[in-house]
């Protein structure tokens, strides 16, 4: 069976022997290690791949000494076992259908549990949702809080592990995005933090910008400020339009989206305060 441990602490010295020891004390073999030591904030941050023939639980209750020792915070996952996500889109669709794709070829691993819109499923011109439940949850300045609470209860029924905010054009609320910390992604069209807001490629066409980009983010409290997953780019010039702007644009939103969300489902993010740490093949 293969693990994915996943590790930050304090740094101080001896952690990576401790931890590779308990790995080999328990036959295991790694092959994959990445490591960083934050000298700013004094923290280090480790992800270890290794396969294990040995009992989970003993391995388990063996780190509990590391934890301890070194103040780990920990997470042990079995490798390429899916995690459970929920989708979130408006009108917008080319995210969702590409993350739909690259799902329905084996390339994104996990298990959509469903598909949250604002707008009816008529509206979205994707013929990839099959069986995937659709929840069609209008969103108005009335009865946003009540359908926040709504949204909620589809993660809790669901046991949804990743919200994915594919285009979902709406401000979440401090309590919202409070609850989903560290567990949820948006994409947002814009090279962060430059242009927030409404309408960034008319922003960028109005400065002459020579690069657009796209932001994949964890949402916090702070609108479009959460720590930053992934971001690319791609060169324009005087002769592109807004809307060529927004061609190029969409093409980029779905490469940095997906990229961000296979991160985040194979454990390669790790938080650190308001950045991240990313271990990217």
């Amino acid at each position: 069976m293969n693990y994915v441990l996943t590790l930050r602490c304090p740094n101080r010295s001896g952690i990576v022997a401790a931890v590779s020891g308990r790995i080999a004390q328990h036959g295991g073999d790694i092959y994959e290690a990445q490591q960083f030591d934050d000298h700013e904030t004094g923290m280090f941050f480790m992800r270890v791949a290794f396969s294990m023939a040995g009992d989970e639980a003993g391995f388990r209750n063996g780190l509990a000494e590391e934890i301890d020792r070194f103040a780990l915070d920990a997470t042990l996952r079995r490798a390429g076992a899916p995690r459970k996500l929920l989708l979130l889109v408006s009108r917008f669709d080319h995210c969702l259908g590409d993350l739909l794709y690259r799902h329905r070829i084996g390339e994104l691993n996990a298990e959509i549990v469903g598909i949250v819109g604002n707008h009816p499923r008529e509206a979205l011109n994707l013929t990839l949702m099959g069986g995937i439940k659709y929840h069609h949850l209008p969103v108005t300045k009335d009865n946003k809080a009540e359908q926040e609470t709504r949204i909620k209860d589809i993660i809790e029924e669901t046991g949804t592990e990743l919200v994915v905010l594919a285009r979902y054009m709406q401000i979440l609320s401090d309590n919202f995005s409070e609850y989903l910390s560290g567990r949820c992604i948006n994409i947002h069209h814009s090279f962060l933090p430059g242009f927030k807001g409404a309408k960034p490629y008319h922003q960028a066409h109005e400065r002459g910008v020579k690069m657009i980009g796209a932001t994949a983010h964890y949402v916090t409290r702070d609108l479009d400020e959460g720590p930053i997953i992934c971001q690319d780019v791609e060169p324009v010039s005087h002769a592109d339009t807004p809307d060529e702007l927004v061609r190029k644009g969409r093409d980029i939103e779905r490469r940095v989206l997906a990229r961000a969300v296979s991160w985040h489902l194979e454990d390669r993010v790790l938080l650190n305060k308001n950045k991240t740490v990313v271990f990217a093949r």
